[in-house]
């Protein structure tokens, strides 16, 4: 339990750095703190590391069908978010201003190949791995999924924040749902590249 609660300390400090404070460049910044944290979960898991890479084809079907799903709930949301409040534009703009700071084929191997994996290592193979184990899956699932979401106030974006609580309930569902973290990764390396890159809101 202690070594998931600092996991949890250091991410809260890196997001803080990284849409708090603005001092270093997003995604090199972005990419240090999810492999330091993908890092830390993998030799804190103990026996449990092996039963994270346990990997079956039907990973890969049901990975695309959420990456997909969760696709059409944003674009719907960001619809409605736009007619609803007045504030949702400029929000929905900010998040994606950080693509001016490097090449966007850059970017996206970034979040395809390490950072979405790296987050899904941590946030669901650790931190709801762990609240799941010690409380029960309900639980850990929905902890998970606001602590993933409060370390993303710093940014003081709503709808960045409500994004990311929806993403950590999609993401630990799937994880709760098949016992494995392969298929929130296919699903969120894929929706990454997806909503930033090839079809952004």
């Amino acid at each position: 339990m202690f070594p998931m609660i600092t996991g949890a300390v250091f991410a809260a400090l890196f997001w803080l750095v990284l849409f708090g404070l603005e001092f270093v460049d997003f995604w090199w910044g972005m990419t240090a703190a999810a492999g330091l944290l993908a890092a830390w979960s993998i030799v804190f898991s103990g026996d449990d590391r092996w039963g994270l890479v346990e990997f079956e084809k039907s990973h890969f079907f049901w990975g695309l069908l959420a990456a997909a799903l969760l696709y059409a709930v944003f674009w719907t949301g960001g619809f409605l978010s736009r007619l609803l409040f007045d504030f949702a534009s400029g929000q929905i703009d900010s998040i994606y201003s950080n693509k001016v700071q490097m090449d966007h084929w850059k970017i996206g191997l970034l979040l395809f190949f390490w950072i979405g994996p790296a987050e899904e290592i941590f946030w669901r193979g650790m931190v709801q791995r762990v609240l799941s184990k010690r409380y029960n899956p309900v639980i850990g699932w929905i902890v998970a999924a606001l602590i993933y979401a409060v370390v993303h106030l710093w940014a003081a974006n709503f709808i960045l924040f409500m994004a990311a609580l929806i993403c950590g309930l999609f993401w630990g569902w799937i994880y709760m749902r098949f016992r494995s973290i392969w298929p929130a990764i296919i699903s969120h390396a894929v929706w990454d590249v997806t909503i930033f890159l090839i079809l952004p809101l």
